[in-house]
């Protein structure tokens, strides 16, 4: 699967082909960053749209690329640096959206609304 897209970044390539791993990983950063990410809904959004069966094989490659970059520990720009740590975090989801922007559904967006509104304890089991 790694193939199919292009973070370009080896660690992230191989988490993303760790779909469970994905998951678990996703859920636990986000309720620990959600407060600072300008950028919340579309990251849930296409992880909704990642992890749709509905969803083509090569969406969900590039989208799980990109989600796989968001929760690696380490990345080119690190998260705790204030105001710049998610910029490269943003740059490569808004890279993996605008590729596949026609696959994220007003269900993948509403299901990402709701799940940010009930609180990001509530929504990993979404």
């Amino acid at each position: 699967m790694a193939a199919e897209h292009s973070v370009g970044f080896e660690p992230a390539d191989r988490l993303a082909e760790d779909r469970e791993s994905v998951r678990r990983r996703f859920w636990r950063k986000l309720k620990r960053v959600a407060a600072h990410l300008p950028f919340a809904e579309d990251l849930v959004a296409a992880y909704y749209c990642a992890f749709d069966k509905a969803t083509p094989r090569h969406v969900q490659a590039s989208l799980l690329g990109a989600i796989a970059y968001f929760i690696l520990p380490f990345d080119f720009v690190p998260d705790v640096m204030p105001i710049l740590g998610f910029t490269d975090d943003a740059a490569v989801l808004a890279t993996a959206i605008r590729m596949v922007a026609s696959h994220i559904t007003t269900e993948h967006r509403e299901a990402a609304r709701a799940a940010l509104k009930r609180g990001v304890d509530g929504a990993g089991a979404a």
